[in-house]
């Protein structure tokens, strides 16, 4: 015989009728364990409100599991809505209780710092800008290899070619560029080859 869910069973984890270890969200809110949302400077239709206009998806999210809880979803229901179990949810409520939405954001993440300096990066977006010198750089237009190679001689920093690209993806350069000018090209010549082909 299979024995039925109890009451005391969570839906989150567990072996469906054996005490499981989370407590139920009736449980836990009737023996008062449940953290209550103690901010009030934002209604559940101002966090959705600003889950609408939030560039993270992450906070968005959140704000969205925040404000089912403050409409008087359940916080499994809510936790689930939001992508997290009940617990991550606990955890964003303490945080938001603290800081507001902005508490809900991810906090930066210390790691490696970068090889370049802000000003290093503003003058290798001033380089890529103004393109290559064909008399002094010998390229008509930069490759990530030759950029290595500048960015080597101006600030005695080794980076691999993989790692330039990323830097202009940052920098918000693309791929796509003009189609490079030969600096010995002769304009009145293309434009007279240009008028004078037959049309195909």
């Amino acid at each position: 015989m299979i024995p039925t869910a109890g009451s005391y069973d969570s839906d989150v984890i567990g072996v469906v009728g054996l005490p499981s270890i989370l407590l139920s969200d009736k449980f836990a809110e009737e023996v008062g364990m449940a953290l209550a949302i103690t901010r009030t400077d934002h209604s559940a239709e101002d966090l959705r409100g600003q889950a609408r206009r939030a560039q993270d998806g992450d906070q968005a999210c959140r704000l969205v599991a925040l404000a089912l809880v403050l409409e008087g979803a359940s916080r499994t229901a809510a936790a689930r809505a939001g992508g997290m179990d009940r617990q991550t949810l606990r955890d964003w409520v303490i945080r938001y209780n603290e800081a507001g939405v902005e508490g809900l954001r991810d906090r930066p993440r210390s790691g490696r710092p970068p090889r370049l300096n802000a000003a290093q990066l503003a003058e290798l977006a001033r380089l890529v800008e103004e393109g290559p010198d064909v008399a002094e750089h010998g390229v008509v237009r930069w490759r990530c290899v030759d950029l290595q190679a500048q960015i080597k001689a101006r600030f005695d920093v080794d980076l691999s070619e993989r790692h330039i690209g990323r830097l202009l993806g940052q920098l918000k350069f693309t791929r796509l560029s003009v189609r490079p000018r030969h600096p010995q090209a002769d304009e009145v010549a293309q434009q007279a080859f240009k008028k004078t082909s037959p049309p195909w």
